[in-house]
């Protein structure tokens, strides 16, 4: 199997609660960008997902659907705090400033979750995390 297909089965194979976390965190970091392309935090959120979503891919094939996968959103940390720097210079009562308050906060979770999961990796829980019978 492929790693994208590894990739895709695992994440369609994940609990339902983690599918739709996933889904909301496409939602705003894939589909919103490209609602105010012309903005240049719009387009640099875009190409981190893009870039995170081929280290997922990557990182799958080399070490398989497990905790490992936390690595993937590892770009988010200098997206998030670029989005802090630039988040006064829109008002949270504008769609675009609370777009950008959205992600900085979605982003983070994804971020904490992600580094709770590489810290176990490291620590031996190295099995996948679904099954793909």
């Amino acid at each position: 199997m492929n790693a994208l297909s590894r990739f895709v089965r695992g994440v369609l194979a994940s609990p339902l609660w983690v599918i739709l976390w996933l889904m909301v965190l496409m939602f705003a970091n894939m589909i919103v960008p490209l609602i105010y392309f012309d903005h240049l935090e719009a387009r640099i959120v875009l190409i981190t997902f893009f870039l995170g979503f081929g280290l997922l891919v990557v990182l799958t094939g080399r070490f398989g659907f497990n905790r490992i996968l936390g690595l993937g959103h590892v770009l988010w940390i200098p997206l998030v705090l670029y989005l802090i720097s630039r988040v006064g210079s829109y008002p949270a009562t504008d769609a675009y400033g609370l777009w950008i308050r959205s992600v900085i906060v979605l982003d983070t979770i994804s971020v904490a979750i992600d580094t709770t999961d590489v810290v176990r990796y490291a620590r031996g829980d190295r099995e996948e995390v679904v099954s793909f019978d």
